[in-house]
């Protein structure tokens, strides 16, 4: 563990599902950090830790006279990281690193560096991939879009959370995560389809699962979140409403590209088809689209468990 006396200030901004997961390996890893949220009640955790727990974004990054080395913040959209960043810029000292790790557009990222450099503030886009057990376990992978001396400044921060990359300049970071964002997603389409294939056929769907687990179709999705088609277990590790947003980042990414990305069209549907029943639910909820789309076909016989106040629609 660090000595506190001796690492860098580090304020953590989002205390969400990842969020509260990644400021919490911070803390346990020796830094002297100070946190803020929203909403106060999801703080609390850190209030029991005595972390120190600011009442706005501004005093978490600057208070006391003491000014944050490395701001981290985890929130929900580009929208929510660009008031932030406006709110708290007044207070931020020249030399500081912000380091944003939600999941936003590439021209945001690029236009918060731009702001940033402009008050001599470095800035990383560091969104991630691994999801809330990732995030508890250190495992995430992390897709960093940085120039390299502000990368090298920040990396034994990043590796607490898990494997980080430098992608490219700012901006690459977010580009990397929609390229991830796209393989989940279309993934977890794929995997649903090839279950319910099973099913519809005759097939036993978990047998089948397990028969392909180390040929190549083996993938971290096939594992995780087939597991959680066949218990029907769509309480979020990562939420529909998160990868709905992604797959219209993608769109927006390849457009500014000159691409056509036809199956990632196909697939921003079936997530904007969930938006309005299931938006809270887990990304495999992509399997419940795929039942609606088949009536009287449903995989397994168990009973959906879903996150409060979501009522599932039965073939």
């Amino acid at each position: 563990m660090l000595e506190r006396k001796t690492a860098p200030n580090i304020s953590f901004l989002g205390l969400g599902l990842m969020g509260k997961p990644m400021a919490s390996r911070l803390f346990a890893a020796g830094y002297q950090l100070t946190v803020w949220n929203r909403t106060a009640s999801k703080a609390q955790p850190f209030v029991n830790l005595s972390v120190a727990v600011a009442e706005t974004p501004c005093l978490a990054v600057n208070s006391k006279g003491i000014s944050a080395d490395i701001i981290f913040t985890m929130l929900e959209a580009g929208g929510a990281v660009d008031d932030i960043i406006r709110n708290i810029l007044p207070v931020l000292k020249e030399g500081a690193i912000l380091v944003d790790m939600s999941s936003t557009q590439q021209s945001e990222a690029k236009k918060f560096s731009t702001l940033l450099d402009e008050h001599h503030v470095g800035f990383i886009d560091a969104p991630v991939s691994g999801g809330v057990l990732g995030a508890e376990s250190g495992t995430l992978a992390i897709m960093a879009g940085a120039h390299q001396h502000h990368y090298d400044q920040v990396e034994s921060v990043l590796k607490v959370f898990g494997r980080p990359t430098r992608v490219g300049l700012p901006g690459s970071g977010q580009l990397a995560k929609l390229c991830n964002q796209l393989i989940v997603g279309g993934t977890i389409n794929i995997v649903a389809e090839a279950l319910l294939l099973a099913q519809a056929g005759g097939a036993d769907p978990v047998a089948v699962r397990d028969a392909l687990r180390g040929g190549f179709a083996e993938s971290r999705i096939l594992e995780v979140h087939g597991q959680r088609m066949l218990e029907r277990n769509f309480i979020p590790g990562g939420q529909v409403k998160s990868q709905a947003k992604d797959m219209e980042n993608i769109l927006l990414a390849a457009q500014d590209a000159g691409l056509d990305l036809p199956l990632a069209e196909m697939v921003a549907n079936i997530y904007r088809s969930l938006i309005p029943q299931f938006a809270c639910a887990d990304h495999a909820a992509g399997l419940l689209a795929l039942e609606q789309h088949n009536p009287g076909i449903r995989l397994g016989v168990d009973v959906d468990i879903l996150p409060p106040g979501m009522i599932s629609t039965k073939n």
